[in-house]
């Protein structure tokens, strides 16, 4: 087994990271949605583990139970993020995390068995991008009109397989996930959509810009940039 000891300097990291969403009105029972997406798309995802070391030190989860419930969010997440960075990072973390896990805290659920790329799969796809698009949904599609199967992976695929589906995280987990995994890459138009998605959801200016600040953190502790990432009130204006 890997050693089951956390990075003191990460540990500090995501001390700092909690403490930022100690007073948002959504977003203190979920900050580590964002740290794990934002860490599993930094480069280096094997510090997921770490997360994972950290949250299971904590009294909310001290019990099997609440293990197996929290590594099916972890997982999830982690699914959800193949969509946006691709599977090598995701599989690099839960693997990481897997090396530390004990037998007692492993659930073996599955949620993707006997999925089917059908009408259902297409419409839930097709709803969520609605919430968070709206308005703009068409014009982001036209987007694809020169390369229409980024726009058919993007409904079947990305949001069809991946971000709509419910069975373990909700809506909002899911867009925190997806803005955080999004904004880790240092990705401007992606990051304008999501940022202008997260708070078409319901999330206020203020929790999105919490977000923002706890990339911003990890990335500073990762030495990766988000110059190109607007800020908030940047997108403001369009939501």
């Amino acid at each position: 087994m890997a050693t089951d000891k956390i990075t003191p300097s990460v540990s500090k990291l995501l001390e700092e990271v909690e403490a930022i969403f100690a007073h948002t009105s959504q977003l203190s029972e979920r900050w580590y949605l964002v740290a794990l997406a934002a860490l599993a798309g930094g480069n280096d995802p094997v510090m997921c583990k770490d997360l994972y070391l950290y949250l299971i030190s904590k009294p909310d989860f001290s019990e099997p139970n609440q293990r197996r419930a929290l590594i099916r969010r972890i997982r999830e997440g982690l699914i959800k993020c193949i969509a946006v960075i691709g599977v090598c990072k995701p599989i690099e973390a839960i693997l990481a995390i897997n090396e530390v896990e004990r037998d007692e805290d492993k659930d073996h659920s599955i949620t993707r068995e006997g999925w089917q790329c059908d009408e259902a799969n297409l419409k839930r796809g097709n709803d969520w991008m609605q919430k968070l698009y709206s308005k703009n949904m068409d014009e982001t599609m036209s987007f694809f009109r020169d390369h229409r199967d980024f726009e058919w992976v993007s409904r079947h695929i990305s949001y069809g397989l991946y971000l709509s589906d419910r069975q373990v995280l909700d809506d909002i987990d899911t867009e925190i996930v997806v803005l955080s995994s999004i904004m880790i890459q240092n990705l401007e138009k992606e990051a304008h959509w999501h940022i202008r998605g997260s708070r078409r959801l319901g999330l206020s200016k203020v929790d999105v810009e919490v977000i923002h600040a706890s990339v911003g953190t990890i990335t500073g502790y990762l030495g990766i940039s988000l110059d190109r990432v607007p800020s908030v009130e940047q997108v403001e204006r369009d939501v």
